[in-house]
């Protein structure tokens, strides 16, 4: 195995554990944060693409752009499309939408997609209506959404979501998809996936909270998620895995876009499902290339984040065994980034800043990590090419020459890519 350093330029290259690789693989795209005034991703100026065997970088989409502690649009968080040669990415409010809209906030941001190729065709795919005077347009959101994720056959698209319009509501998750009724002048028809519990006000099982979302399956039918969920004890609250199922015969056009005192609410046919009641499920979860298991992190018995795989359709209070979660690593320090393998055997994940593949296979060998990084650096935002041959993370460098002042410091330190072939290291 060869670790490979691929960006050496004074610039932020943060691939933000998304679906960086290129449907061909040979490009990763990344945003530029934490280049001007701090690291709020309002200042985050552009989304680019890397070459992974020059080094050659080109920029997708720089927009003109106000800096500092009221900015504006912030463009980051980009993922390919998994066929087709385009991102998408947080897009916020354009410089002549400031006045209407205010600057980026969490809740005043949009998905944009552009082309691949550089020649910046660009749209808005939701349409974001925070009117008071009528209920809002049906397919259209009311705040912000977030880590856009395509699923794998492109035909929907997964984010976090926070609404503008009822601030008494936690952030929840939800799905577009293009749709002939989607809003004038905008591909996508907006939906959410879950209407939380108003903040505080929830009873026993119910959820405040959903986040750390990603696609069980290839056909955008499961979204897997972390919900902050209130404890039998009616006090407490409990962090697990949840599922919701959306079949192919949603018809995303029955979801309710609400007004302004009336959350939106899911398209009818939704269903979710706990799997897990633990207190410490978290992390982005990860479903296997099959889509029949959901990986994820959650505290052992020491306090320690390790990665767990459950059964698409588990439960850990299942009276069959093989439908329970069951404990992958036994690191010593937090593991985080959880990525599968195309063979659904290894998953990748970090600890203290080394890359290692634990075996899932079917034998004695469950649960054997490999180590697949030397110490020195500090790695995160890992990333698997659609082969299963190459990984790609970021890690902070030290520029020789270079340095900006980033949230009142002066720094010379830019994270950077690197690639690490593994195509001869898994073996059973």
């Amino acid at each position: 195995m060869t670790e490979k350093q691929l960006t050496f330029n004074a610039k932020s290259h943060v691939l933000d554990n998304n679906d960086n690789f290129s449907p061909d693989g040979n490009f990763l795209c990344y945003d530029t944060r934490y280049m001007v005034f701090n690291t709020n991703l309002a200042n985050s100026k552009s989304v680019e693409k890397v070459n992974i065997s020059t080094g050659e970088e080109t920029i997708l989409w720089q927009p003109e752009s106000v800096s500092g502690e009221n900015a504006a649009p912030g463009v980051a968080a980009v993922s390919y499309h998994p066929t087709e040669n385009k991102v998408i990415f947080i897009h916020g409010p354009q410089l002549d939408e400031i006045e209407l809209r205010g600057y980026y906030d969490i809740k005043n941001r949009n998905g944009a997609i552009v082309s691949a190729d550089g020649n910046g065709i660009f749209s808005i795919a939701d349409l974001r209506d925070i009117s008071t005077d009528n209920p809002t347009i049906a397919g259209a959101q009311r705040g912000g959404t977030h880590r856009h994720e395509y699923s794998k056959n492109g035909e929907r698209v997964g984010f976090t979501y926070d609404d503008f319009l009822q601030q008494e509501y936690d952030r929840t998750i939800g799905y577009m998809e293009p749709n002939k009724n989607a809003p004038e002048g905008f591909s996508h028809f907006f939906a959410v996936l879950l209407k939380p519990t108003k903040k505080g006000e929830s009873k026993a099982g119910e959820i405040e909270k959903a986040y750390g979302d990603s696609w069980v399956d290839s056909l955008g039918t499961k979204r897997a998620f972390i919900g902050k969920v209130r404890a039998k004890n009616g006090v407490d609250y409990e962090n697990s895995l949840f599922i919701a199922e959306i079949p192919n015969s949603v018809d995303i056009t029955t979801a309710y876009a609400g007004d302004a005192n009336t959350y939106p609410e899911p398209p009818k046919g939704i269903q979710v499902t706990r799997l897990t009641h633990s207190t410490t499920d978290d992390g982005i979860v990860r479903g296997s290339f099959a889509g029949d298991k959901i990986a994820y992190l959650s505290k052992d018995k020491k306090g320690i984040a390790q990665v767990f795989v459950i059964a698409a359709d588990g439960s850990d209070i299942s009276n069959d065994p093989s439908k329970r979660p069951v404990q992958v690593t036994n690191y010593t320090s937090d593991a985080g980034f959880i990525r599968w393998h195309p063979s659904d055997k290894w998953i990748f994940s970090i600890s203290q800043g080394k890359v290692y593949a634990s075996y899932i296979g079917d034998s004695d060998s469950f649960g054997k990590s490999i180590l697949l990084t030397p110490n020195e650096l500090n790695r995160e935002n890992l990333v698997v090419s659609h082969d299963g041959k190459i990984l790609a993370y970021d890690a902070l460098i030290a520029h020789k020459s270079e340095s900006r002042i980033i949230d009142g410091e002066q720094t010379n330190l830019y994270k950077q890519i690197f690639l690490l072939d593994i195509q001869d290291a898994l073996k059973e």
